[in-house]
């Protein structure tokens, strides 16, 4: 497995060694030890997929407090921008994000820690997004962000006017409105 730090620390690309030959393909998504040895230390307690559209976006979004997540996500057809913000009280990338693409060709994953807004734009005609939580989802506990907020100026590359969004992510908040997260015990 190939481990490409991005610019704000904790947030990882993860390559796997993809084994083809006529028959098809074979690769470990998850591997406790290797995900270990990269810094990757979470008990994955929830997976969830999703089937959607060219010009879906999905997102902003977080937990808050006891339930915040960390993710392990991963396109298995079609091709999304993937979209972390980092909204952890005090450091030294507030407000930052990173945009990777995952497809189901590439295989790459992006391991988002707790502390991060996350988000996708679905590039291709359908895109199935797959994604582990190392914490359950609770309603009560979610937030989140404008996707469209011009301070965080992130070009989900597909044009405005295409976005099909769902009611909760067309009224989440602005940035600067959003309380940052901290970590609480």
């Amino acid at each position: 497995m190939n481990i490409i730090k991005t610019d704000i620390e904790g947030l990882l690309i993860l390559e796997p060694k993809v084994f083809g030959d006529n028959r098809g393909y074979f690769f470990e998504s998850w591997n406790q030890a290797a995900f270990e040895a990269a810094g990757i230390c979470c008990k994955w307690v929830q997976d969830n997929e999703s089937k959607s559209s060219y010009g879906v976006l999905r997102g902003l979004h977080w937990q808050a407090a006891p339930y915040t997540q960390a993710k392990l996500v991963r396109v298995i057809s079609g091709t999304v921008l993937d979209v972390a913000v980092d909204i952890r009280k005090g450091s030294p990338t507030y407000g930052r994000h990173v945009a990777v693409e995952l497809s189901g060709e590439n295989k790459r994953q992006l391991f988002i820690p707790r502390g991060f807004a996350h988000g996708f734009a679905v590039l291709s005609q359908e895109a199935v997004f797959a994604y582990k939580c190392d914490n359950l989802y609770a309603p009560s506990s979610e937030r989140g962000v404008r996707l469209d907020d011009a301070s965080l100026a992130i070009d989900w590359h597909v044009p405005k006017e295409k976005w099909l969004l769902s009611d909760k992510d067309m009224r989440h908040p602005a940035f600067a409105e959003i309380e940052p997260w901290e970590e609480r015990q």
